[in-house]
């Protein structure tokens, strides 16, 4: 029923579907999930003469005049006049001329907005304006806000969704009968209808409560059905750390810091059971996540297997290379590199000497995953920066061996919430301490008036042999004009330094191939400044760089800006982040200032969360999980925390298949058939 073609419902013909297909509404499931973003207590009509200075409020009057005024160029006021019998009421419209035609004297109008007494009368700006016909009456109680696109009214969604409820007075429960009668307090329809069209405050944040546990229920159950798929594998048991993993600990060039001895001591033990490690290790920027995954992949080889670790971008790959090469060097272990610019003659090579195991450890880009590369015996897969691939890639290369273990790395501060819902079926190491001798990057916000200041700064850096990165952000939705503004400060930046300094442009428009080679010539040193409209990819390393000036930092997420910051002050020489913003939003402000007293990625990542909302979780288009339509994350930590150990309590009396019998039909709707493949390849 609820599959239903959204023609089903009474006053959607096509014109009126077509409109909804703009709000990614295509059936009737997807309307009714299709919640409010906020609420209006319309509860009361006022009259004009009790309307107070300042109060949001709705009237109901007549249209008395319509005049348009047109003050100065690109500025035009429509003032339309209405009455209700204890007074007048201007409603007032800027640049809406066009709309002068809609309005005619003698209609009946609902405006609700902000009343303000100004020029001696009462009026309202851009109020929200409802046309009624003779005797009808608006929209009153508590109205849903929807979130709309342009040529859809607030009145399309309303009446549609509505009219579906007129017309049907149940819908299926999904839920397993033992937590229905837990956590259920009214049924599932009536939790729908109280979201839409609340009756009081109290019955929508019981039916809130109630279809977020749902939801983040339903997630957990997915995640639980995952963690269960990959426990009941057996795996490769590893020996005790043997003589090679302490050979390795002895030649490390300085020593490993407290949280990378607990997160090595972790998948060590991971490794010695035999249920394949499903591990996530996250590690600030400049962690040192490398050292504890070299150590991983030593273990590995230790014990007879081969090891593999993926990385998203071939710049990334060959730092892998050389780093874990170094760290490896004393030890008879045979490394090679696998990318898309590897020779044919090399490739070839490489695919025989995995085939018959003379290559024990690979480091390499998507190339791994092709279907001529064949191991001998895998053992262990780490995969860096794991939400750049996709579910396909990841579980391709996890078949190439038989259940090897997997250890999954990350520089994005994840926060707690969102490693309970979006990685609920891994085990988390954590690295937070930062190498000895690393001083933070000094962090400053300024406006563009800053701009000569920034150049001499740029040029006494370069001057004493450092680095400069200046990052420009680029958005989809304006990317040609971002990269003309990109290209307009390149060739700026270009001629200011031209007889001193050499500098660079990356944009996502080059090719791979270009990217790269520029990217190599900053990390050479060829290049003293880089202008970027691309994130510089997460985990290059240019210890030289002491500069990271963000442009337009407003437009960058938190964690996002964290990230960039950390691609300097990678050595033990003072490093700058500033950021350019001449936004003065609070929350903007809030954000950047942030920036300044912040080191802490995990703290900047939770805010961004609270500052933001969840919106698209990090990763969920790749891990296959959909997005969150009523839970926040951040704020219902509660809910999510009780849902998760409901889950797992269920499975301990009922077992793992009564769980899968009732939640198998919604994990299919909600997280598609990627989801079920893994579940059931």
């Amino acid at each position: 029923m609820i599959n239903e073609a959204l023609t089903s419902i009474k006053g959607i013909g096509p014109g009126r579907e077509k409109q909804l297909h703009k709000l990614g509404i295509n059936n009737v499931s997807n309307l009714l999930v299709y919640f409010p973003r906020s609420y209006e207590d319309r509860r009361k009509i006022f009259s004009i003469k009790e309307l107070e200075n300042g109060v949001t409020a709705g009237v109901v009057g007549t249209v008395v005049s319509i005049m348009e005024k047109k003050p100065r160029p690109r500025l035009s006021i429509l003032d339309i006049t209405i009455t209700d019998g204890t007074g007048p009421m201007k409603i007032v419209l800027f640049n809406q001329g066009y709309k002068k035609n809609f309005y005619k004297k003698g209609q009946r109008l609902y405006a609700y907005g902000k009343a303000e007494f100004q020029y001696g009368s009462m009026q309202m700006n851009s109020p929200q304006i409802e046309n009624l016909g003779t005797d009808a009456m608006p929209d009153t109680g508590i109205v849903p806000i929807y979130p709309l696109a342009e040529g859809v009214s607030q009145y399309v969604v309303r009446s549609s969704i509505r009219n579906w409820f007129d017309a049907h007075h149940t819908m299926d429960e999904i839920m397993p009968p033992e937590i229905r009668a837990n956590y259920m307090t009214m049924n599932r329809y009536d939790a729908f209808k109280e979201m839409h069209f609340p009756s009081s405050s109290e019955s929508y944040e019981k039916a809130r409560y109630q279809l977020a546990y749902e939801e983040l229920f339903i997630m957990q159950s997915g995640l639980a059905l995952l963690r269960n798929k990959e426990q009941c594998h057996v795996g490769p048991k590893m020996e005790p750390d043997g003589v090679l993993m302490e050979q390795c600990k002895e030649n490390l060039p300085f020593q490993l810091t407290g949280d990378q001895e607990r997160a090595i001591s972790e998948i060590s033990q991971d490794m010695q059971d035999e249920r394949p490690m499903q591990r996530l290790l996250q590690g600030d920027v400049g962690s040192g996540k490398t050292v504890v995954a070299t150590l991983s992949l030593v273990k590995a080889v230790e014990n007879g297997y081969q090891a593999v670790i993926m990385a998203p971008t071939e710049i990334l790959a060959t730092q892998h290379y050389e780093g874990i090469t170094e760290l490896c060097k004393h030890l008879p272990i045979n490394i090679a590199l696998l990318t898309g610019s590897t020779s044919k003659k090399e490739k070839d090579r490489i695919y025989e000497e995995l085939q018959n195991g003379t290559i024990q450890l690979i480091i390499g880009t998507h190339a791994l995953i092709q279907d001529k590369v064949q191991f001998k015996n895998l053992g262990l897969v780490i995969i860096d920066e794991q939400h750049r691939f996709g579910v396909n890639q990841r579980a391709a290369l996890q078949h190439k061996g038989v259940y090897p273990h997997v250890l999954i790395m990350t520089a994005t501060p994840i926060p707690r919430t969102m490693t309970l819902s979006v990685y609920g079926d891994l085990a988390v190491s954590i690295i937070k301490e930062m190498p000895p001798g690393r001083k933070p990057v000094k962090t400053y916000v300024v406006d563009s008036s800053y701009k000569e200041r920034l150049r001499v700064f740029f040029g006494k850096e370069m001057t004493t042999g450092h680095q400069v990165y200046v990052v420009c952000p680029l958005v989809e939705e304006s990317e040609k004009l971002d990269l003309q503004a990109a290209e307009e400060l390149f060739l700026e930046l270009k001629d200011y330094f031209y007889k001193s300094f050499d500098v660079g442009l990356v944009h996502g428009r080059m090719n791979p191939k270009e990217k790269d080679e520029v990217m190599q010539a900053f990390h050479e040193g060829h290049i003293q400044l880089l202008v970027s409209t691309t994130v510089i990819e997460v985990g290059v390393n240019v210890p030289n760089a002491t500069i990271m000036c963000i442009e337009g930092a407003e437009r960058f997420g938190l964690s996002q800006l964290h990230q960039l910051r950390g691609r300097v002050g990678r050595g033990d020489i003072q490093a700058y982040c500033i950021l350019v913003s001449d936004s003065k939003g609070d929350v903007s402000q809030e954000r950047l200032r942030l920036m300044e007293s912040t080191h802490d990625g995990f703290e900047l990542a939770e805010q961004d969360l609270l500052l933001r909302g969840s919106g698209q979780l990090f990763g969920l288009a790749q891990s296959g999980l959909p997005d969150l339509r009523i839970a926040n994350i951040i704020k219902d930590i509660d809910i999510l925390v009780q849902a998760r150990n409901d889950v797992l309590s269920y499975i301990r009396e009922f077992g793992i298949e009564q769980l899968e019998k009732y939640m198998k039909l919604e994990l299919e709707k909600r997280f598609g058939e990627k989801f079920l493949r893994i579940l059931y390849n």
